[in-house]
């Protein structure tokens, strides 16, 4: 049973070694069911040695650290348990579209840019949204030209499963009247057949494939903001959704220079059925501990609603011809999981569409039958995950129980800033059970939650958490897609965010919450979540972020 340290253990701690960093005076969120709050913490080195009240104070050494945390609320450091970190970082650098919806706006930005940076070969960049274009129709090429001509562009879709070319990025990519073939769209104009310069999913490899790799250098400066940038919002665990080794040895080159600021675990992309699973295997045994890790391998199922390539059972309610397709046959999936889950290696699936949803539980059926009850070497269980799940068929919500599935949800998707152009496509029928958060709680499932980050308008975990806790229909219209049934408790929402992160990753006995034992991960806020009004949630900034025993932000 998890207690407050008394203090004749703690003064046992304390003869040992003082602490480092002592925060005291505080509402202290601690995670910890039977003692959840406490109102001062002590770590040493990089863990937590003490947590209670005035007594953890006295313990302070000559050169304690002491922040006198002033009445301030504070917890565990938030986990985003789905993100592709270093993209997001290289974005940081690149033409930002968030949150501009107009295409007067847009041009306007990607034209300054442009001229702010004349020594870009091109012009690439994320962030547009498929309701802000005119109601007729998406990215147009002629659009882009008229902002940035003279060089090749390529500016990605908020979600990164679409994208929108300018003509001489078409030309370089030799995207003329051939039909694709691969899983996603060249769209064409339906009179001349001429690519209309929006891409769908492996359609953008047309022409992103030209566009030039950054170089490595150029890579950790990238990590090094995108670090900043975590540690401003309060997340000291990210979960990596996507890469390769070469990715893998950048987080390791930070790591060795001491620059890192947020723990890792990585997932490695799993493309194709032939994917070395022997070396990803090497790659985990690797790297093993709690600042960088590799833990199994991700996969992509489908692709999303917007773009009507998101795997639905049925057909699209505002596309009655296409119902999507998965990006893999059920028997190659299958087979993919099987031989994963022997080798030991964690499964993340992609899959938003509830057929792709419905894959994804029978392939880790399949693994866990063929492979039978042999539990990994190190872990009690699989831990199977599958990342965002938009839609499910309510037939297979009791599913995540049986096979002990994790479901690693994005709050931020479901903003309602964003779910117009998506609930159109899922249509009334669907919408119940659209993000289904609370439905699959109430059901046992584990739900973790995280970002998607760049593929999300925000990567700020309040921003997630006030549209968690707030869900409801916008104007009385159930069209909206916001169904407030849905919504969840604040407790569990900060769970998302912290413990049930830290179980993703199979971490939960070293992070995620505030007790003895515990790495020093923790995050001051500038108010108390629990004492303000929930549609105030989203002014809520981060005050003192710690990572490793330290500090690595101040407001």
């Amino acid at each position: 049973m998890m207690r407050w340290v008394t203090l004749s253990v703690v003064t046992a701690v304390a003869m040992l070694a003082q602490p480092t960093l002592i925060l005291k005076n505080g509402r202290v969120w601690t995670g910890v069911p039977q003692k959840p709050w406490a109102e001062a913490v002590a770590i040493t080195g990089q863990t937590i040695t003490a947590v209670g009240g005035p007594e953890v104070a006295k313990l302070a050494g000559p050169k304690t650290r002491v922040i006198d945390l002033g009445g301030k609320f504070a917890m565990p450091g938030f986990n985003d348990a789905h993100v592709h970190f270093l993209g997001g970082a290289r974005g940081l650098r690149e033409v930002d579209l968030t949150g501009v919806c107009t295409l007067e706006e847009m041009q306007k930005r990607i034209r300054e840019y442009a001229e702010r940076h004349p020594q870009l070969e091109w012009i690439t960049g994320s962030g547009w949204e498929y309701g802000c274009f005119p109601a007729d129709r998406l990215a147009h090429k002629e659009d882009l030209d008229a902002a940035v001509k003279d060089r090749p562009a390529l500016i990605r879709a908020y979600d990164g499963h679409s994208a929108w070319a300018n003509s001489r990025a078409l030309r370089i990519g030799e995207v003329g009247r051939a039909a694709f073939t691969g899983f996603g769209e060249v769209e064409r104009n339906a009179l001349t057949g001429e690519p209309t310069g929006y891409l769908k999913e492996s359609a953008m490899g047309l022409v992103s494939r030209h566009v030039p790799k950054p170089t490595r250098e150029t890579n950790l400066q990238a990590l090094a903001e995108g670090y900043r940038l975590a540690a401003s919002l309060g997340i000291t665990s990210l979960q990596n959704a996507s890469g390769d080794a070469e990715t893998l040895a950048l987080y390791a080159e930070m790591r060795r220079q001491g620059r890192q600021t947020a723990r890792v675990a990585f997932a490695l992309t799993a493309a194709q059925k032939d994917a070395p699973l022997n070396d990803f295997a090497a790659l985990k045994r690797q790297y093993a501990d709690e600042m960088l890790r590799v833990v199994g391998i991700k996969l992509m199922l489908d692709g999303v609603i917007e773009s009507h390539t998101a795997a639905m059972i049925e057909p699209y309610a505002d596309q009655p011809g296409t119902s999507g397709e998965p990006n893999w046959t059920a028997e190659d999936f299958n087979e993919m999981c099987v031989r994963a889950d022997r080798l030991g290696l964690q499964i993340y699936t992609h899959a938003i569409g509830d057929r792709a949803v419905r894959m994804a539980l029978d392939g880790y059926e399949q693994a866990r039958k063929r492979n039978g009850l042999r539990f990994h070497q190190t872990h009690q269980d699989r831990r199977f995950r599958i990342e965002h799940i938009e839609v499910i068929h309510p037939a297979d919500i009791p599913r995540f129980v049986a096979n002990g599935v994790l479901a690693v949800m994005q709050p931020i998707h479901a903003d309602p800033g964003t779910v117009e152009v998506w609930s159109k496509a899922v249509g009334l029928k669907r919408l119940p059970l659209a993000f289904a958060w609370r439905t699959l709680e109430r059901a046992g499932a584990r739900v973790t939650f995280g970002s998607d980050w760049p593929a999300s308008i925000s990567f700020d975990p309040i921003r997630g958490i006030h549209n968690a806790v707030n869900r409801r229909t916008i104007d009385g219209k159930p069209e909206s897609g916001w169904i407030p049934t849905e919504r969840v408790s604040l407790e569990m929402a900060l769970r998302a965010y912290t413990q049930a992160g830290a179980l993703a990753s199979f971490e939960e006995r070293r992070k995620g919450r505030i007790t003895v034992g515990m790495l020093g991960d923790m995050v001051v806020l500038s108010q108390d979540p629990f004492k303000v009004d929930p549609m105030k949630l989203y002014e809520t900034r981060v005050v003192t972020t710690v990572f490793d025993g330290r500090v690595v932000f101040q407001r």
